[in-house]
Formats: C-alpha cells, sequence, structure tokens
C-alpha cells in the first residue's frame, strides 16, 4: 500500500491513534523511529521553529511544502499537513493540494478561519461563511489526483458562533466531501461528547495542547468517547524547547558539558538517526573505487 492508502487504513481501523505533531524533517523522522503511525506536519510548529514566530499566519504555501517534502524524503509513514486555510480561497486551494500531493503528503487538513488565520487555541479567531468553506472543500476533492488522498475539514466556530453553528457545519462540511471532521477547541468534557454523539459514523480529530482550551484527556478516554485521531500537535516542539533551553542555561552558567550529558542524545544516537551508515554504504557502492573523470 501507499501512504494515502496506509493513511485510509488508520482511520477506519476500530481502534483510535496518536498523531504527534512534527516541524522539520528531524522531527518527522523522530516520530517514526519511536513507532507512531503517522505524521502531522503543524503549521504552529513550523510557523515557532522555521520563522521563529507565533502562529498567526505567517507561513507561506512554499514554505509549508518545502519543509513537507523534507519530512516525506525521510520517512516512510503517512503525513497529515496542516494547509492553515489553503492559502486563499477556492482557487488558491487548488494550486495548495496539487502543491501538498507532489510533496507527498496523505492528507490535507483545512480550517475555516478567516485569513490570516490564528492559533485555534488563541482568543479573537473569525470564521468564514460555510458556503465559502463547502467550495475550498469541493475544490480540494475535485483537485486531488490520488483519491485516497484525505481531507480532514476543520472548523473553528465553535468558539465563535457555539456549538450550534459548529455542528452544522462539520456536517455541511462531511457532505461535501471531507473525509474526517476537525472541530476545534472544544472546553469540557460534555461538548467532547456532543461532539461524537451528533456526528457519529464520521472520523474525528480531538487536539490536545497543553495548556490549551481542550481538557486534556488520554488515548483510552479520547477513543472511549469517539474519537479516531488524537493530535498531539507541538508536544515534540515544546519538549525540544524545554530540552535546548536546559542545556543553553547549564552550559552558559558552568562553562562545561560535564552536566548535560544527561541532556543531550550520544554521538552514536545522532549519527544512527541521520543514516550515517547508509550515507557510508553509498560511498563504498558509488563513490569510492571510481575511475577517475578524464578531462
Amino acid at each position: 500500500m501507499n501512504k494515502t492508502q496506509v493513511f485510509q487504513k488508520l482511520i477506519h481501523q476500530p481502534s483510535t491513534f496518536i498523531l504527534p505533531g512534527a516541524y522539520d524533517a528531524m522531527s518527522a523522522r523522530l516520530i517514526e523511529e519511536i513507532g507512531f503511525q503517522a505524521i502531522y506536519a503543524t503549521g504552529a510548529g513550523i510557523s515557532n521553529a522555521q520563522l521563529g514566530w507565533a502562529d498567526v499566519g505567517l507561513t507561506s504555501l512554499k514554505e509549508v511544502v518545502d519543509i513537507v517534502a523534507r519530512m516525506a524524503d525521510v520517512t516512510t509513514i503517512p503525513i497529515v499537513v496542516d494547509a492553515d486555510t489553503g492559502f486563499g480561497n477556492a482557487i488558491n486551494v487548488i494550486r495548495t493540494v496539487r502543491e501538498f500531493e507532489r510533496a507527498g503528503v496523505a492528507a490535507i487538513q483545512m480550517e475555516d478561519q478567516v485569513s490570516p488565520k490564528k492559533c485555534g487555541h488563541f482568543n479573537g479567531k473569525d470564521v468564514i461563511s460555510k458556503e465559502e468553506m463547502i467550495g475550498k472543500i469541493k475544490a480540494t476533492v475535485d483537485t486531488r489526483r490520488d483519491e485516497n488522498l484525505a481531507i480532514i475539514a476543520r472548523t473553528d466556530a465553535l468558539a465563535v458562533n457555539g456549538m450550534e453553528d459548529a455542528l452544522d457545519r462539520a456536517n455541511a462540511y462531511a457532505e461535501a466531501g471531507a473525509d474526517i471532521i476537525f472541530v476545534e477547541a472544544p472546553t469540557t468534557i460534555e461538548q467532547l461528547k456532543q461532539l461524537t454523539s451528533s456526528l457519529k459514523g464520521i472520523p474525528q480529530v480531538i487536539n490536545l495542547v497543553e495548556g490549551g482550551k481542550t481538557p486534556l484527556i488520554s488515548l483510552k478516554e479520547a477513543e472511549e468517547i469517539g474519537f479516531k485521531i488524537m493530535l498531539c500537535a507541538n508536544t515534540v516542539l515544546r519538549s525540544a524547547i524545554k530540552g535546548i533551553t536546559e542545556s543553553l542555561r547549564i552550559l552558559k552558567a558552568e562553562g562545561s558539558h560535564e552536566n548535560i550529558h544527561e541532556l543531550i542524545c550520544t554521538w552514536e544516537e545522532r549519527q544512527s538517526l541521520f543514516k550515517l551508515h547508509q550515507i557510508k554504504e553509498w560511498e563504498n557502492k558509488y563513490a569510492e573505487n571510481q575511475p577517475l573523470i578524464k578531462k
């Protein structure tokens, strides 16, 4: 099976799965090495790590495509890309879908926020009309070359207009062709249960943001409530920030590596992760023992 088929199998299997977020090729490779089944190319994480700015819609399509292509090049499991608002209207979405398919993604997530968007757990969001978002979903369906490319439709209407509008949009987005529904930022367990009971039969995402608006629940609890995907978009990024900060703090305070070793990977672990052994094999096969190029 190719990556899109693998992801379709994941969303139709009985069990719920964790989808960790990656922000570059290294973090994507780590997610696969640890044994997760899929990777989420996080828009917030890419903005934080690559631009050094908060998630307020500053990244461009080309920047995200380039990073996702690098992730796909060094991993073998499906990648779900956070495509924000689709980087424009329905016409822009056509290009967005083509670019991400070429980059090798298995699923594209788009949201119904007004552009420029904000992190789903920030205040002050606004949403486009339901009809405009339906047009974007239909453009995605019509543009994708691989019918197994999954479409994840996210609505931020819960925080803006309330549950009734969020559910109305969710049903409309599924009817328009979305494979998976993502209602962002529910704030109580009761709201989580209302979402899954009201949208039965539609695979759904729960986005767990440490310190965000949605209650942090376990994988078992997410499955019991009825979610298919437990998204942990920025756990990896935030653990990296914590580790880097602590290592730098010790190095600056002590002027020595003595107390840093427990915070960093070994030399061997680093070279193994980045496949130095593979590069050496290629050198032996292709670079060494080659005849001199005659001028």
